[in-house]
């Protein structure tokens, strides 16, 4: 009976453990939201990968008259033309104190690839995420809320 309530206690120890971690991990599936519109656009699975994190694009939410497997057109080298789901658009990003820095994101949109910094607020529930050219201050930034 003492064993069963060791492993008991031993689970329940390690799933508030992983709760805890994927709060203060961008690693995860999050929903970004149009700028313009407010309404959802995609959903993005972050992954890490030895320390350094990627996202792949799962998910877009499409409107009626939008295509509904679109193909990065704008893209360069290898993402020319490819569907847009299943793209890698975040990558090379590590942990920088409690930012995550030195990576890119790419813009399908337009087919850019910027700078990015990844921000994690709100108890882990949502995630700043910045693209920009040279310096941080140049740049926009969309926040992403986490869906798992």
């Amino acid at each position: 009976m003492k064993k069963n309530s060791v492993s008991i206690l031993a689970a329940g120890l390690l799933l508030t453990i992983s709760a805890v971690a994927q709060t203060t991990s961008p690693v995860g599936l999050w929903k970004t939201i149009d700028d313009t519109s407010g309404k959802p656009s995609a959903l993005i699975r972050i992954t890490d990968s030895g320390g350094e994190l990627s996202g792949k694009i799962e998910k877009l939410f499409r409107q009626p008259n939008e295509e509904l497997n679109p193909k990065c057109i704008k893209c360069e080298g290898d993402n020319k033309d490819k569907p847009i789901v299943g793209l890698t658009m975040l990558q090379g990003m590590k942990a920088d104190g409690p930012d995550y820095s030195g990576g890119t994101i790419l813009d399908p949109a337009n087919g850019k690839v910027y700078k990015s910094k990844m921000t994690l607020i709100d108890d882990g529930k949502k995630l700043n995420v910045r693209g920009y050219i040279g310096v941080p201050l140049l740049g926009r930034t969309q926040t992403w809320i986490r869906e798992e």
